[in-house]
């Protein structure tokens, strides 16, 4: 028998907002009480890509969102499953009982929709219910409201879409941001004196309003005011999305060193210039845009 002993929250949790920060609170507090482990249990992918047939766009790739949960919400423990057609047509009760014997599951905190197992049948009250009669406790969280809506996924994501990152932001709880190592990249930076460091947007992950943000970047605790540009680098005849973030006041090597990009507010849409040297000159201005929003 498992000795380990874990309250988890259970939930795909894309982009980690305010609602899933309810559910990771919760957990804490019942992790206390319980002396037990505080744990999150997610899919690699999402469920609807099978359940739905649906590609989803997400908001954080896997490996974000574990930053995520860690860093804000202070949650070590993030366990995922695979999701497959075997997942899918798992029964429910089959999934619950896997992860008690799996992970010592002594709580569970759920989202009001949460469902789980073939064809959904798994409800969270259904999950309430087989608590009860097996000596568990479980916790379902209602809806949480911003300004009168219902904090989502969906809404989130075409808030990013249409360049709202501030209202973004809000629904989130903490910035929209990317981690990745950083990558070499086209070197075109340092001929116009704006050296850049590369990233790239994970499978799956939704590509923000193309654009000019004002962003921070985080590199081994030390934080930077910066600039990024989310598109396809028109000027130079680009064909695919690159995140390209030039750190203000820096200048040295960071390949290879693992990076969060932190996006703060939309400067402006992405374009196409003339010439290098007018890119140039409109990059210094939204260096001053940037360092001036982010004062504010």
């Amino acid at each position: 028998m498992n000795q380990r002993k874990t309250v988890i929250a259970l939930g795909f949790f894309d982009g980690i907002h305010i609602g899933h920060g309810a559910l990771f609170e919760k957990t804490l507090e019942r992790a206390l009480e319980l002396e037990a482990e505080p744990a999150v249990l997610t899919f690699d992918n999402h469920p609807d890509n099978f359940v739905k047939h649906e590609r989803v766009e997400l908001i954080s790739s896997a490996t974000d969102r574990v930053y995520i949960i860690r860093r804000f919400y202070g949650i070590q423990n993030v366990f995922f499953l695979h999701f497959n057609n075997a997942t899918m047509r798992m029964h429910w009760r089959d999934f619950i009982e896997r992860i008690i014997d799996a992970y010592g599951a002594v709580h569970f905190v759920v989202g009001h929709d949460f469902c789980f197992g073939y064809k959904g049948e798994g409800t969270a009250e259904v999950l309430r219910h087989y608590c009860l009669e097996h000596d568990l406790s479980c916790d379902i969280i209602p809806p949480v409201t911003r300004d009168g809506i219902v904090v989502s996924s969906t809404y989130i994501r075409s808030l990013l879409l249409d360049g709202e990152v501030e209202q973004a932001n809000a629904f989130l709880g903490h910035p929209y941001l990317i981690t990745d190592n950083i990558r070499t990249g086209f070197h075109i930076g340092r001929t116009i004196e704006a050296p850049t460091i590369n990233m790239m947007l994970g499978e799956n992950v939704l590509v923000p309003k193309h654009g000019v943000y004002a962003t921070k970047v985080r590199i081994s605790g030390d934080k930077r005011i910066a600039v990024t540009n989310v598109g396809t680098r028109p000027t130079f005849n680009g064909d695919r999305v690159t995140v390209e973030t030039n750190i203000l006041d820096f200048d040295g090597d960071l390949y290879g060193r693992h990076a969060c990009v932190e996006f703060y507010s939309f400067i402006r849409p992405e374009c196409r210039f003339d010439s290098p040297e007018k890119l140039q000159e409109q990059i210094r201005r939204d260096a001053v845009r940037a360092r001036k929003l982010l004062s504010e």
